[in-house]
């Protein structure tokens, strides 16, 4: 396998530049487990249009888009203020903790999952602002090219990012 190949499937499951601790990869594992539950499909660090990098993103059957941001701690939360950038892409909004964590930081008004490595739970809803047609045919293709990807980065590790070998 080459170098090039394991950023490649590095990018697409975990970030590279080492930022996801073992507590928020836990927490990624059972939240995509609930979500999988739920009959959704799950991708992690999906870069939005406007070039953030939501943690993970979940597709509905019935193509309901919902973001879900990972904090592992307290200060994860305090020192990232970009997730509002990410509420214009999806239908819902979630905060993800392990329950370690006290979540009285988080904001009452969107939605939060306790997590941990086995599994997950909704303890609060969120708020559903449905997405306008147009956004959401562009956040849908944009999600099925990065599946697209990552299926044939595992079935082709050779595979460079711009698709040239």
């Amino acid at each position: 396998m080459s170098d090039s190949s394991v950023a490649i499937r590095s990018t697409i499951v975990l970030p590279v530049d080492g930022r996801q601790s073992a507590v928020a990869a836990g927490v990624q594992r059972g939240v995509r487990r609930l979500f999988a539950q739920l009959g959704h499909v799950t991708l992690p660090e999906f870069t939005l249009a406007n070039g953030r990098r939501a943690d993970l993103i979940a597709l509905a059957p019935d193509g309901a888009l919902t973001i879900i941001e990972i904090k592992s701690c307290v200060a994860d939360f305090r020192a990232d203020r970009k997730w509002p950038d990410y509420e214009d892409f999806c239908d819902r909004f979630y905060f993800a903790v392990p329950e370690t964590m006290s979540f009285d930081i988080l904001p009452d008004d969107r939605g939060l999952i306790i997590a941990d490595s086995f599994g997950a739970a909704v303890m609060r809803e969120a708020a559903h602002h449905p997405l306008a047609g147009a956004r959401r045919k562009a956040v849908t293709l944009r999600f099925a090219h990065a599946a697209a990807s990552l299926l044939h980065s595992l079935a082709d590790p050779d595979r460079i990012a711009d698709g040239r070998l």
